[in-house]
C-alpha cells in the first residue's frame, strides 16, 4: 500500500489502461527528457498531472504538438497567453477556473503575483522556445 503524496512535489503519470503512477520530483527540463523514456510505452495518449507554484511570469512559449493540456488555477491569478495562426489570445484564469492548450497552440503565462495550477499535460514532444 502506498503512502498520501504531495501533487507540488510528485506528479503523477497517467498510462494506459488506466494506470496511475507517483512520479519523483521533478528537477529541470532533463526530467521530462527522462519522464518520456520511462513512459515510452505508454506513448502520446499518456498524461502528466503536476501542480505548480509561480511568482514571475513564465520566461519561455511551448507547445504541445500531440494532445491538449489542461491549466486549472489553483490559488491567485494568471494570464494564460495562447498563440494560434499568428491571432494571441490572453485569458485570465482566477481559482476554480481552468483553460485548456489545443494541440499545436503555443502558449505562456503572465503572473503578478504567487499562482498555483494545476497541469494535465499531453507531453510528448512538447516544444519550447525562448520568450521575447
Amino acid at each position: 500500500m502506498e503512502s498520501s503524496q504531495k501533487l507540488e512535489k510528485n506528479p503523477i503519470h497517467l498510462g494506459l489502461a488506466g494506470s496511475a503512477i507517483s512520479e519523483s520530483p521533478i528537477t529541470g527540463m532533463e526530467w521530462y527528457a527522462d519522464y518520456v523514456s520511462r513512459h515510452s510505452a505508454d506513448g502520446a495518449e499518456s498524461r502528466l498531472v503536476s501542480e505548480y507554484t509561480f511568482t514571475e511570469s513564465w520566461n519561455v512559449w511551448e507547445m504541445h504538438p500531440l494532445g491538449s493540456e489542461v491549466v486549472y488555477c489553483i490559488k491567485g491569478e494568471m494570464d494564460l497567453i495562447q498563440k494560434r495562426d499568428g491571432v494571441v489570445q490572453t485569458i485570465q484564469l482566477k481559482p476554480g477556473e481552468y483553460a485548456i492548450n489545443e494541440p499545436g497552440v503555443w502558449h505562456t503565462a503572465d503572473v503578478s503575483s504567487s499562482c498555483t495550477a494545476l497541469f494535465i499535460t499531453a507531453g510528448w514532444n512538447t516544444e519550447h522556445r525562448e520568450r521575447k
